[in-house]
């Protein structure tokens, strides 16, 4: 499917392709054309873009991913651990009323409402209190201490909104027809921010819109656009567009959970040991070998190595068996399990589509292969034994990693005992406790082998040379605010 767009609507919202240093930002997001206006606080990639970009919270994202002042222009963390006290910006509404303690306490009550059973609802769970101190202080009161709370706070869902409208940093004129934004930096007065001279001169429009993996990088090779983001793993091998887009292709180093979820609990797969067999045949060292991925991260456990600090694992999973072993052990569980039923051991694997997922399932039905199981390709919504499960991490807590298999939210087979012990560390206040119910949630969750892990997500951006305001970075989000400024 061809990038195809009229030029003289293009010139309506600022041009028609890149147009050098001066021009609008042309912005490609990978996702459904539609997702750019989805309302609520259950938002894909490009709906989580656009909503950072005109709907601030009290504290943001820069490009390279770090906290950053929003509507807050400064904060304070009590002692405890347990208090986080927001000054906020002498910032207005778009209407021109200012925006006050109660505005913010009012909006982040409704954001935390509504995310109820969702998993960023788990996370925010240490959220107790939320108070309008004085017209232009809130304090946020946690049940325990949350060293990355700050990040929690800066997700685009928490955006603080009044009647569906926030205060920037941008705004958005959206076209229902084509499905393009266009969007504009507000001045630095407009944001309680003291003015800056020739601003107008300073900033570059920037147009948005939400493509298909194809179209976005055909556009990109095309001269239609300077960047693409929310590249994933199964229209990773599209990026590979030759020599105009040499040393564009951006690979984030992103965080998170990437593996294979358990739907079915029937046949072959009723028994946690037989689950085990198949994560122990995987050769998770070879599986990016045919993406030409470097430096992936790969993980047998939920939690990856290291986060627990001295608490949890010190190694991965089976340290002690080298790969022939552990199939040798696979191989004589599918073989006892044939001999008992009378039949072949078969799974269903659901993927995205596209070349990438191909390769992935590849390499997975190959491995399932040398221990006799065979593995048959699916579509998300097909019935279907195992599904890929793709998540980039919103903050780095062994917390989040636990959150996404809740049993509440109900992504395939779950542990009861995990979610059990993971509330219990939502009031600990002891780090040491805490982190040894969260180490039992991890253990839990691999001995009923409900998740297959392979390693961390992927996400790809191809980005032309001349833009600024873009960095690869651990958590696979690129703000937008930053690409404005031009290159001189």
């Amino acid at each position: 499917m061809r990038f195809l767009f009229s030029c003289l609507l293009l010139a309506l919202l600022g041009g028609c392709g890149p147009s050098g240093p001066d021009g609008p930002v042309q912005v490609a997001i990978i996702g459904d054309p539609g997702s750019l206006t989805e309302e609520g606080v259950r938002l894909s990639p490009a709906g989580q873009h656009l909503r950072a970009a005109t709907i601030e919270g009290l504290v943001g994202l820069d490009e390279t991913g770090q906290v950053i002042p929003a509507l807050a222009e400064r904060w304070i963390v009590t002692d405890d651990g347990l208090s986080y006290i927001f000054r906020l910006r002498n910032s207005d509404w778009p209407d021109g009323r200012q925006i006050g303690a109660n505005d913010v306490r009012q909006s982040l009550r409704e954001s935390i409402r509504q995310l109820r059973g969702t998993s960023l609802g788990l996370d925010l769970g240490k959220v107790s209190e939320i108070r309008a101190m004085t017209g232009r202080v809130v304090e946020i009161r946690l049940t325990s201490p949350m060293p990355d709370f700050l990040r929690l706070l800066a997700q685009p869902e928490l955006g603080i909104a009044r009647n569906d409208a926030g205060a920037g940093p941008m705004t958005l004129a959206f076209d229902e027809e084509s499905g393009v934004a266009s969007l504009t930096a507000l001045p630095p007065e407009r944001r309680g921010l003291p003015a800056r001279e020739n601003w107008e001169d300073l900033v570059r429009p920037l147009i948005l819109r939400a493509l298909p993996a194809r179209a976005a990088v055909e556009a990109f090779r095309g001269g239609e656009v300077d960047l693409v983001l929310n590249g994933q793993i199964d229209s990773l091998p599209l990026a590979d567009t030759g020599p105009l887009s040499r040393g564009a292709v951006r690979i984030d180093g992103a965080r998170g959970l990437f593996g294979l979820i358990v739907r079915s609990n029937d046949g072959f797969l009723a028994d946690p040991a037989r689950r085990e067999a198949l994560a122990m045949s995987i050769d998770r060292d070879g599986l990016m070998q045919p993406l030409n991925i470097g430096g992936w991260q790969s993980s047998t456990w939920v939690v990856p190595v290291g986060l627990f600090g001295n608490s949890g694992p010190q190694a991965e999973r089976w340290e002690n068996l080298s790969l022939q072993q552990r199939r040798e052990i696979a191989r004589g569980r599918v073989r006892a399990w044939e001999a008992a039923q009378g039949k072949d051991a078969v799974v269903r694997i659901a993927m995205p589509p596209g070349p990438g997922s191909d390769r992935l399932f590849a390499q997975i039905a190959g491995d399932f292969g040398l221990v006799g199981v065979t593995a048959v390709q699916a579509k998300p919504g097909d019935a279907a034994d195992l599904e890929l499960f793709d998540r980039l991490a919103r903050y780095e807590s062994p917390r989040w990693y636990l959150n996404q298999l809740n049993c509440g939210l109900r992504v395939g087979l779950c542990s009861s005992e995990a979610d059990r012990l993971v509330a219990l560390s939502v009031t600990e206040t002891d780090p040491v406790a805490k982190a040894q119910l969260l180490d039992a949630a991890n253990r839990e969750i691999a001995s009923a082998n409900v998740y297959i892990p392979l390693g961390a997500p992927v996400r790809w951006s191809l980005v032309r040379g001349d833009i600024s305001g873009f960095e690869a970075n651990l958590w696979g989000m690129h703000p937008l605010f930053p690409l404005v400024e031009p290159t001189r």
